[in-house]
C-alpha cells in the first residue's frame, strides 16, 4: 500500500480510495494518538464539509474514535479552520475535518489539527498512518485487516461517547468578526461559497459586521461543491461583482480554508496578491514583524519585488501550508500563504482561514478608503502559466529519464529571466507544471510541450 498521508491529509476518491474501513482505522489510530497524553477520557472535535460522502466517513471515523475510548464532539458541516479554532477554544485533545477542500465532489479527504489548532506534523501522521495499518494488506480501497490491530478496544463506561455542538459554527463567526480591524459598513460584497462547508459562516460574518452582502453558490446538494464555481472556478463571482456594482467579491473552496478576491471590475487578485498589499498596509504601519513573509516556490516573482520596494523580503516553503506556517513558526512571522488563496495570519488563526483573510482584505479597503484595484496594483503579476497534468503512474515521475532530460531542456530554454517549477500533486493523481517569464507566449509553449511529454510518460 502506498503512503496514505500527503501534503493535507488523506485524500482520495470516496468509497474507492477513501473506503469507511479506512476512515474507521483512521479513527482509532487517531484517537489513540490522544489516549497517551490525556488524563481524563479524551474528545476529538469532528467536522466536515457539504459533500455527499461526509455523512458516511465522519460516521466510520467517529465510530473508530469512539471504539479507542474517545468521546466525539460533532461540530456539523463547518470550515476546516473553524475546527482549528474550536479545538482550542473548547480544550479538545484533537480535531479532524472530513473534506477534500477544493477537489471535485467525488474525493475526500481526512485531516487532523492537534490540542494547539495547529495541523498535525509529519512525524505525528506517519505514526497515525502506521497504526491505521497495522495488520493490513491489499491495496488502498481493499484493505484487509485483522481485528487485532493493536490499539485500544474497551466495553462497556470504556467506550467513547458522539455529542453534538450545534452552536459551533456561531462560535466560529464570533471569533472572525471579533478579528476584523473595523466595520464594513457601506461595503458591498459579493460572497461565492462554492456550496461548501462556508454557505453558514461567512455571510453571517460579513453581515454581523455590516457589509450589505450579495450570496451566490450557497444551495449545496451533496454534489455540486466547487462545481464550476468557488476560488478554482471565479468566473461567475467576477460577473456578478460587475453585474450588480458590488465593491469586490470574494470566493471560497469547499471548506474555506482559502479566499480568492475580485475587484469591482471584476479582476482576481489572488493570494500572492492579498498577501502583497496585507504585509505593505501593515508594514506602513509598523506591523510586519521581521519585514518579511513567507510563500511558496509557485508564488509569482511579483510578489518578491512587490514586498523587496518596500525593503521587506519573501522567504519560500516548500508548497503546502503546513510547511509556510512551519517556516513562519520558526522566523517569527505573521502572514504566509500561497497563490492558490491559503493564507495564514498567525496572530489571528493556526492554518489558512478564508473567511478571516476575506475580513483582512476588506478592512484594508475601508481603513484606506482605496479600492481594491488600487490596493492590489502594488504588486505587479509577471506571466505564469500553470498546467495540472492528470496522470495514472504519478509516483513514476521521478523514476522517468525522458521526463527529468525535458524538465532540463524546459529549464535551459527559458534561461535566467524566467522560472520552471514541476511537481507531483501531493494531493492529486496529477503533475503540476508552472513556467513564468517575461515572454508569455515562449513561457506557454514550453510549458504545454513539456505538459505533453509527461502525459505521454505516465498515461
Amino acid at each position: 500500500m502506498g503512503k496514505l498521508f500527503g501534503t493535507d491529509g488523506v485524500r482520495e476518491v470516496a468509497n474507492t480510495g477513501l473506503t469507511p474501513e479506512l476512515a474507521f482505522r483512521l479513527g482509532r489510530a487517531g484517537a489513540s494518538s490522544v489516549l497517551s497524553r490525556s488524563g481524563a477520557r479524551p474528545t476529538i472535535i469532528v467536522g466536515g464539509d457539504t459533500r455527499r460522502s461526509t455523512g458516511m466517513l465522519e460516521s466510520a471515523l467517529s465510530a473508530g474514535i469512539n471504539s479507542a475510548g474517545v468521546d466525539v464532539l460533532d461540530v456539523g458541516v463547518i470550515p476546516t479552520p473553524a475546527v482549528a479554532y474550536l479545538v482550542v477554544k473548547f480544550g479538545a485533545d484533537a480535531g479532524i475535518v472530513v473534506s477534500a477542500s477544493h477537489n471535485p465532489a467525488e474525493y475526500n479527504g481526512i485531516k487532523f489539527f492537534g490540542p494547539d489548532g495547529f495541523k498535525f506534523p509529519d512525524e505525528v501522521e506517519d505514526i497515525i498512518e502506521k497504526r491505521a495499518l497495522a495488520g493490513g494488506s491489499g491495496e488502498m480501497g481493499s484493505v484487509l485487516w485483522s481485528e487485532d490491530d493493536g490499539l485500544p478496544r474497551p466495553s462497556g463506561s470504556g467506550l467513547g461517547m458522539r455529542k453534538e455542538a450545534p452552536d459551533a459554527w456561531e462560535r466560529y463567526v464570533e471569533h472572525a468578526v471579533e478579528s476584523a480591524s473595523c466595520r464594513l459598513d457601506g461595503l458591498r460584497v459579493v460572497l461565492d461559497c462554492a456550496n461548501g462547508a462556508s454557505c453558514l459562516t461567512t455571510p453571517a460574518a460579513f453581515r454581523e459586521l455590516g457589509a450589505e452582502i450579495i450570496v451566490i453558490n450557497a444551495s449545496p446538494d451533496g454534489d455540486n461543491i466547487n462545481c464550476a464555481c468557488g476560488s478554482t472556478h471565479p468566473d461567475e463571482l467576477a460577473a456578478v461583482v460587475v453585474e450588480r456594482g458590488a465593491d469586490m467579491g470574494f470566493a471560497h473552496d469547499g471548506d474555506a480554508d482559502r479566499v480568492i478576491a475580485v475587484d469591482a471590475d471584476g479582476r482576481i487578485v489572488d493570494g500572492d496578491q492579498i498577501m502583497a498589499l496585507s504585509a505593505i498596509h501593515r508594514h506602513s504601519r509598523g506591523g510586519l514583524p521581521g519585514r518579511a513573509i513567507v510563500a511558496t516556490q509557485y508564488s509569482n516573482l511579483g510578489l518578491t519585488h512587490a514586498m523587496e520596494s518596500i525593503g521587506c523580503s519573501v522567504l519560500t516553503a516548500d508548497a503546502g501550508d503546513r510547511y509556510v506556517l512551519q517556516m513562519m513558526l520558526e522566523k517569527n512571522l505573521v502572514i504566509g500563504g500561497e497563490q492558490s488563496g491559503h493564507v495564514i495570519f498567525l496572530e489571528k488563526a493556526t492554518t489558512g482561514d478564508g473567511l478571516i483573510t476575506a475580513i483582512e482584505v476588506a478592512g484594508i479597503a475601508v481603513e484606506t478608503g482605496k479600492p481594491l484595484s488600487e490596493l492590489a496594483a502594488v504588486m505587479t503579476k509577471y506571466p505564469q502559466i500553470m498546467v495540472n497534468v492528470r496522470v495514472s503512474r504519478k509516483d513514476d515521475y521521478y523514476h522517468s529519464d525522458t521526463i527529468a532530460e525535458a524538465v532540463k531542456a524546459a529549464a535551459a530554454e527559458l534561461g535566467s529571466s524566467g522560472r520552471l517549477l514541476v511537481r507531483p500533486s501531493g494531493t492529486e493523481p496529477v503533475v503540476r507544471v508552472m513556467g513564468e517569464g517575461k515572454d508569455e507566449a515562449k513561457v506557454d509553449r514550453i510549458v504545454q510541450s513539456l505538459a505533453e511529454i509527461i502525459q505521454s510518460e505516465l498515461c
